[in-house]
């Protein structure tokens, strides 16, 4: 498997996902809140969102504004089922696996930490 920053490094390549990016009132959140509850808020909104086989609004689950991980998740291409299915060759149709959910948790939190070192 590849790197989380390789992965990154590819999802770079598209115009689509480089156009997010964390405004300063995300990174005051981050900062505020700390990287573990934003990781815990990874984990819960994975598990809500987009783990079940066929989750509600699949597609339109999530949005792209009002927390640093909703906008990390079009960034990662972790937002639905489908861009799962392109990106990371994670089948729609079933329930994501617990190694499923921890590879998008912490490619979204490599992203969130490659935007913060950004500004560092």
């Amino acid at each position: 498997m590849q790197s989380y920053q390789n992965i990154l490094d590819n999802l770079e390549k598209s115009d689509f996902r480089r156009k997010f990016k964390l405004k300063q009132k995300d990174k005051d959140y981050i900062n505020q809140k700390g990287l573990n509850v934003i990781k815990e808020h990874a984990y819960q909104f994975i598990k809500d969102r987009l783990a079940p086989a066929y989750p509600i609004n699949d597609g339109k689950q999530t949005p792209t504004k009002n927390h640093p991980v909703f906008i990390a998740q079009h960034a990662t291409a972790t937002c639905c089922r489908g861009c799962l299915e392109k990106w990371h060759k994670i089948e729609k149709g079933r329930k994501l696996t617990d190694y499923e959910i921890d590879f998008i948790v912490e490619l979204i939190m490599a992203w969130i930490e490659r935007q913060l070192d950004k500004t560092a």
